[in-house]
This record gives structure tokens, sequence and C-alpha cells, in this order.
């Protein structure tokens, strides 16, 4: 068939469809996993710099070096009461400035000192966290971002002003994800531990569930399961409550998903950002939807028994980097689950209470 389209269009079609085609090549290059091994490969063999995202960062929330994400090498603090979100975020910092070894506390030890405070503290608690707090609130007023002020901790203060700088400049957010395009290649360590105490002090500042005393009817880790029979792993933890019971989200987020299905009757995902994810399952009723922009302590379901489950309990989930963790593990002491007399240990219910 003859193309009825006049001659003169045709040369600015095939332009456009180029044009098309780059973009399309372009957003591949620096948006996909591919583009990201492609770019990474490119710069390593030519030696010039590259801003592509390293490419574990596609799988894990965008956590770097989220392999260490979910360990127990961290102390987790034991707060007399539940720490506001900066107080956690300074926690944060602190842990992980303290896990590296002596002699590359440089960097942080040269923050500290700028704002007048002692240097070589990072493994003391108390005084010494407090005194990372207020370095961290002065980092954050001259900076304007937390995690500008984080990344200033394990890269120096000057390059994470030129980042934040370059982050304006462009229109984005001021988050560790577009700042990272703009920190000196070659110290993916440095970006893996900025990310950590992001991580960590999003974790250390989580709530409980439930208000109300309750037991914990199934705790974290390898068990014998009490519908399907057999040894598995039992990925977060249950309380054994009443039908009906409000559950609230442990901190401010994002609801990726709240749906039901067979296994995991009604249930709730959190994102609170940072890598830091909370689920909420088998429940009654559900009080959000996806997409909703959730504060701390609203109400996002009704406690039930839906989806497999032996009883009317919460199964609550705590996934670090797309890891499930003890959510135990990260428990302050304003937590109000039911504790043997003098003791410490969590009581735990019968299963016929309600696990699943």
């Amino acid at each position: 068939m003859t193309e009825l389209r006049p001659a003169f269009m045709r040369p600015r079609r095939g332009l456009l469809d180029f044009v098309l085609v780059a973009l399309c090549l372009w957003a591949a290059g620096y948006h996909t996993p591919l583009g990201a091994l492609v770019r990474s490969t490119a710069s390593w063999l030519t030696g010039v710099r590259t801003s592509a995202q390293p490419l574990l960062a596609y799988y894990t929330g965008g956590v770097y070096g989220a392999g260490e994400a979910g360990g127990t090498s961290t102390s987790v603090p034991k707060f007399r009461a539940p720490p506001s979100p900066r107080e956690a975020l300074a926690w944060g910092v602190h842990a992980v400035v303290g896990e590296q070894p002596p002699e590359r506390w440089v960097v942080a030890d040269a923050v500290a000192a700028r704002f007048g405070q002692p240097r070589g503290r990072w493994r003391e608690e108390g005084p010494a966290v407090e005194r990372t707090r207020r370095v961290l609130d002065a980092l954050v007023r001259e900076l304007g971002a937390e995690e500008a002020a984080v990344v200033a901790f394990f890269y120096g203060e000057s390059v994470a002003r030129f980042a934040v700088r370059r982050v304006r400049a462009s229109g984005e957010d001021v988050v560790l994800g577009s700042l990272r395009r703009h920190l000196p290649p070659g110290q993916e360590d440095a970006l893996a531990l900025a990310s950590r105490a992001l991580m960590l002090g999003t974790v250390f500042s989580l709530r409980w569930p439930v208000v109300v005393r309750a037991p914990i009817t199934s705790p974290f880790g390898v068990r014998e399961h009490p519908v399907l029979g057999g040894t598995r792993p039992h990925t977060g933890v249950d309380i054994g409550l009443p039908i009906g019971t409000q559950v609230r989200a442990v901190a401010a987020g994002r609801v990726l998903r709240a749906s039901e299905d067979a296994v995991n009757g009604r249930l709730v995902v959190l994102d609170h950002g940072r890598g830091v994810t909370t689920a909420y399952l088998h429940n009654s009723a559900l009080r959000v939807e996806v997409g909703d922009e959730v504060e701390a302590g609203q109400v996002l379901a009704l406690s039930g028994n839906t989806g497999l489950s032996s009883g009317p309990h919460l199964h609550y989930q705590l996934e670090l980097a797309g890891e499930p963790v003890d959510p135990l593990r990260f428990r302050t002491s304003g937590a109000t689950v039911l504790r043997s007399m003098g003791s410490d240990a969590p009581v735990f219910a019968p299963h016929g209470s309600g696990s699943g």
C-alpha cells in the first residue's frame, strides 16, 4: 500500500524514532540493573568515574552493603524510654562508627572535633552518644537534611556539603539515593556504612504494634509449624490477641500492601524507608489502603484469625534490607509484652493460643 504521508514528514518521523530509541536506551542504562552492570564494568575498565548505582541496591530497597544489615554484630541499645527519631539516628551513627577499627575513625573524629567534641569515644555509650546527637543536630542545621548529615560522618563534611549543593541544583530531594551520585567513586564502603547507620537509626525508633499487654505465642526462628506440621522458619513473632484488637503502625511509613490471601489472611505491609519494612498478618479487618501515608501509632487493622492460623493472633514481621530479623531484638523498654517475674524473657504461650 502506498504511504499517504507527505514526503517532507518522513525524515521528521525518522528523527523522532531515533530520539525515542535513544531515550529508552538512556533510561535502561541509568535505571536498570543491567545498565548498572554495564556502566560499572565500563568504569572499571576505563578508570572513568561513574554515577551508576551499585547493582545490589536494586534488590535491597536501596540499602548499600545490605549483606550485614540484619546481622547480630550490632549492640542494640537498651533505651529507658522509646527514643525520638533523632535520638535513634544518633545511636545508629554512633554504633556503626564504633563497629569499625579505630584507625577508620579519622573522618568521624574530624567531624566531632569541628563541633568541639572529643575524638575516639565511639565505643562508649551514655554521654558519648549524647555528644553524637549534638553533632548530628548541628550538621542537620547546616546541611538541611538528616541523610546528608549522616553522610558527613563517613565521607567528611566538605564532601557532604558538595553533594547537597549538586542535589539541590538538580531539584531532587536530599536523600541518600540522590546524594550518592555526587559522592567520590571508589568509596563504596563509606556508602554502605552511611546506609547502615540510617537503617539502624530507623529500626531503633520503632514502637510495638499493640498497646495492650499480650503474650508472645510463637517466637522468631525455626519451629514446628502448628498447622502444616514439619520444621519451618518463622519469620516474625506471633502476639496472642483477642479478635478486634487495634494493630498500630510501629513508625511512620507508606502502605505497600493491604490485601488478603489464603496463607497470610488480611495483611498490611509498611515501608518505613531506609531499608526498613514491617508486616502485620492474620487481621480481621483493614483500616488502610495501598499508597496511604501513615503516622507512628496510627491504627492499621484489627487483629483476627484469618488465613493459615491456629488461633487469634497478630503475626508481626520486621525486615531490614529485605531480610527478616527478630523484632524482639530491637524492642525498646517501652514494650508491652508480658514478661515472667524477675526475668526479661518474653512469656511464651502454647501454640493453641494462636500462631501461624
